[in-house]
């Protein structure tokens, strides 16, 4: 188990050097994200003794659940907000994680304000946009970003950049490239975007953060 870890740790680190070498850009500049979402402990264990240091989550509880005793037995371990977050767990979020992707709406601004005083900890949020304009995705629509960028402001998150999801079985390169104009036109560095399938696109189109599972993990 471990020496596949290592494997496909290495696999996945290889390509995105690759890509970036293709962009004209430095590996380090793009932040790997090994989405452990529904994977014990177990399974999470060997890509941490690969070298593995930052992780996503889609559930609150799940995090909850699985990354305290981690964090207390690995030193330098993040772990990220991949999924969907509804406002009633803005303080539990708050607490869990050291980056939230999935900031999407006005209310959720507000609730995550309210958590980050309370806490006295301020999280770095994506903001994510509905790329696609997919109604049954997550995300805000191209249209709403200035508004929600600018609620976001006032109420000092602290804004990462922006997130996407691109429609399943789409050519994704259009979306990515769109994400990263909207986030120069924004003033905004970050751009969280690229899966398994895709992510060596999105490196070359300027992602800075890349959210891989299944490449990293295997099949569920």
């Amino acid at each position: 188990m471990s020496d596949n870890a290592t494997e496909r740790l290495s696999a996945v680190e290889g390509e995105i050097a690759r890509a970036c070498k293709i962009a004209r850009r430095e590996p380090g500049e793009v932040t790997l994200i090994a989405v452990s979402k529904t994977h014990p402990a177990e399974a999470v264990a060997p890509l941490i003794a690969a070298g593995q240091r930052v992780f996503g989550e889609n559930r609150v509880q799940e995090a909850a659940d699985k990354w305290p005793a981690l964090r207390e037995a690995h030193e330098g371990i993040a772990v990220h907000l991949v999924g969907q977050l509804q406002s009633n767990k803005a303080e539990d979020a708050t607490r869990l994680f050291d980056c939230i992707h999935s900031l999407d709406r006005p209310s959720l601004v507000t609730a995550l304000a309210r958590a980050f005083d309370k806490a006295g900890r301020q999280v770095p949020c994506f903001v994510q946009v509905d790329i696609g304009e997919e109604e049954q995705k997550g995300g805000c629509a191209i249209a709403d970003l200035p508004a929600l960028l600018t609620q976001a402001r006032s109420a000092h998150i602290p804004l990462a950049g922006l997130m996407c999801v691109p429609p399943h079985g789409i050519e994704p390169a259009p979306y990515f490239a769109l994400l990263a104009k909207l986030a120069d036109d924004h003033g905004l560095p970050g751009r969280s975007m690229g899966m398994s399938g895709d992510f060596a696109t999105a490196v070359m189109l300027g992602a800075t953060h890349v959210r891989v599972g299944t490449a990293l993990f295997g099949a569920r």
